[in-house]
């Protein structure tokens, strides 16, 4: 699914870049171009950001 339109960026180009080492959003943005143009895919990126981070045990 295209998460940023205005950069022809998927989520599966996210989660790769994640899979790379990427662990922010600032990160992405760098690397990936994400959220410069609109903005509009932003929640969508730290969304996934936060989906790929290790969930802390209770």
């Amino acid at each position: 699914m295209y998460v940023c339109v205005c950069r022809a960026v998927t989520d599966k180009d996210i989660l790769e870049a994640i899979a790379e080492g990427a662990t922010t959003v600032r990160q992405l943005k760098e690397q990936l171009k994400v959220t410069e143009s609109c903005g509009s895919c932003l929640e969508s990126v730290r969304d996934l950001v936060k989906q790929a981070q290790p969930s802390e045990a209770a």
